[in-house]
């Protein structure tokens, strides 16, 4: 498990800070919370109010033989169970309707933090863990509101109103109904401690299964490639077991308690039967209704107890999940710190001035990088791999934060800027071209409403990739299914270009984008690449040495470190030089093959 994910998940939970932060997202549905908590306090005493008047019945109108008051009550009896039933529907309804609005408008809150992160952020975390907290979490915390906190506060509350009721009419078979509710709490409390751990490690364990089978599907044809199958699947059993038994120490809890919560409710209805009845058949003091009576108001006391019980599992996963979410929330240090200015025009002067950059503290990857780039003009940035050249690339988009030194476009300092309006006039091909599961359409504009279909039918005839997109079943309508898996490298490629192309950015940038194609695609890359940096800062970014010839500047990097910098033929001039030596070990390699 990642170090971030570690804080995330094994810190002690806060359950009074977590209701506080749940409670600002209940804040604006405050009408629908106080009408679900009158509908609970309705609900408890039209449920009390039934075996009140079935002792009545019993009294008054069944023994003494008085049929008129019997219907009548009847009718008083069918009366409050439609009412309860009311408060009941109303109550379930507008409880779950809280639960949905909540976590809609967490779950929107937390997609909107993730994408704020800088790039260090993912690089530490699981995609599969983050998937937990945004989808398996959120549905946690809206049944905290639609079976957990309300359905407890519901039953505490019936339970006041039947001690209350129990109290006034019999402090003695009162005292006998709870003569085991010292037992009841002890073993609940215990109950509610054992759950809580357990829990914990069953969502740590929930985690760590989604992020295993995540990453394996992902990955599957690299596991197949390797002949991994079997491997992974022992790996997935240890997981799964893991999730196992952590879920069963939750049923064995379980186990234990309902059982007792059984046994003492019928020792409870023994003991009021005993008593009761002995006074009746001893002394006529006591009356059959008010036993009847006992006997279920104190099932009513002890199924409340039992629910409040199985709710609090309910909760306590709800309160975990809402946890590890906000500690997400909650997480400042790795989101991207905006600038105020915006930046309208771009010329594309970029400038770097001794950049210093470390992925981890102490471990420098750039050394003091200086260069310029004038507007409209195409530089190429060459080295081994390792030498620093993508994250050149990743610091002019501010992916990530500089160590030291500064970054200019157009004179201005990058960290003053909008993160929007920097990127916005940025396109990069990268050599790993992400396509989502979608038409050829949206992936070429994102979606965006202000690029049109036409414009992109024209784009595609001015980079000269028209004929592949037509050869298509669907043209730019063909579903190109997750990550592009229809599609071949070379083809994914061509679409990336013309992502950029349609975007109309002032600066591009071409990261190894011809490193993985066929012979075929990578002329079809080279013609585009030649219209597309027409008028353009471009950088380009290659291991071909053969790509970057036409570049008007070359810039050599070796470990973090610029080591020769000047055009194509500059480069082979120099004795010895790093740029020359790679140019023939290419060039020797070309020629053998």
């Amino acid at each position: 498990m990642r170090p971030q994910l570690n804080r995330m998940s094994d810190h002690k939970v806060n359950k009074s800070h977590t209701f506080k932060q749940l409670y600002h997202f209940v804040k604006p549905y405050q009408g629908v919370f106080f009408a679900v908590a009158l509908f609970a306090i309705l609900s408890s005493l039209f449920s009390t109010g039934q075996p009140y008047l079935i002792k009545i019945a019993m009294d008054k109108y069944i023994t003494p033989k008085d049929y008129e008051g019997l219907v009548r009550i009847t009718y008083g009896l069918v009366a409050l169970l439609v009412a309860e039933v009311l408060m009941q529907f109303l109550f379930s309804y507008y409880s779950n309707w809280l639960g949905q609005n909540v976590i809609r408008d967490v779950r929107e809150k937390l997609f909107a933090h993730l994408l704020r992160f800088k790039m260090r952020y993912f690089d530490k975390s699981s995609v599969g863990v983050l998937v937990t907290r945004a989808v398996n979490d959120m549905e946690r915390i809206g049944e905290i509101f639609s079976s957990g906190l309300f359905e407890m506060a519901s039953d505490l509350l019936k339970m006041l109103v039947i001690t209350v009721v129990m109290f006034v009419i019999d402090w003695k078979l009162a005292l006998i109904s709870y003569a085991t509710m010292p037992f009841i709490l002890y073993f609940t409390r215990w109950f509610q401690r054992a759950m809580n751990a357990a829990f914990v490690e069953v969502r740590k364990e929930v985690a760590h299964l989604n992020a295993f089978v995540q990453e394996r599907i992902s990955g599957i044809k690299l596991v197949q490639l390797f002949a991994q199958e079997k491997e992974e699947l022992e790996k997935f059993k240890v997981i799964n077991e893991r999730h196992k038994r952590a879920w069963l120490k939750t049923i064995w809890y379980n186990s234990i308690f309902f059982p007792i919560g059984d046994l003492c409710v019928s020792i409870t209805i023994a003991l009021i039967v005993w008593f009761g009845g002995y006074q009746l058949v001893s002394t006529n003091v006591y009356d059959l209704g008010n036993i009847f009576l006992f006997i279920q108001l104190s099932q009513q006391l002890f199924r409340p107890l039992r629910h409040i019980a199985d709710k609090f599992n309910t909760l306590q996963m709800g309160i975990i999940a809402s946890d590890r979410v906000f500690a997400i929330l909650a997480d400042e240090a790795d989101e991207e710190l905006e600038g105020t200015r915006q930046l309208t025009e771009v010329k594309g002067d970029i400038r770097f001035v001794d950049v210093h950059f470390e992925y981890v503290k102490g471990e420098n990857i750039l050394h003091g990088i200086t260069f310029d780039v004038a507007q409209g003009e195409t530089i190429a940035i060459v080295g081994a791999t390792g030498a620093g050249k993508t994250t050149i690339t990743n610091l002019l988009n501010r992916f990530y934060d500089i160590s030291s030194g500064a970054i200019y476009v157009d004179g201005v300092n990058i960290k003053e800027l909008k993160l929007s309006s920097l990127r916005k006039h940025i396109a990069t091909v990268l050599q790993d071209v992400f396509l989502f599961a979608d038409s050829i359409l949206n992936n070429i504009t994102l979606k965006d409403p202000n690029i049109t279909e036409e414009e992109v039918i024209e784009a595609d005839k001015c980079i000269g990739v028209r004929d592949f997109l037509m050869s298509l079943r669907g043209g730019y309508h063909f579903n190109v299914k997750e990550r592009g898996t229809m599609l071949s490298a070379g083809q994914r490629q061509l679409i990336a270009f013309l992502r950029a192309y349609v975007h109309k950015p002032q600066i591009l940038i071409l990261d190894e984008a011809t490193s993985s194609v066929d012979s075929h695609s990578e002329k079809l890359i080279q013609e585009a690449t030649e219209r597309m940096t027409q008028g353009r800062t471009s950088i380009i970014i290659a291991h071909r040495l053969t790509t970057v010839k036409k570049a008007s500047k070359i810039i050599v990097l070796d470990k973090g470190k610029i080591v020769e910098m000047g055009t194509h033929t500059e480069l082979l001039k120099v004795e010895n030089g790093y740029y020359r030596n790679l140019y023939e070990v290419q060039f020797l390699d070309s020629k053998a093959s």
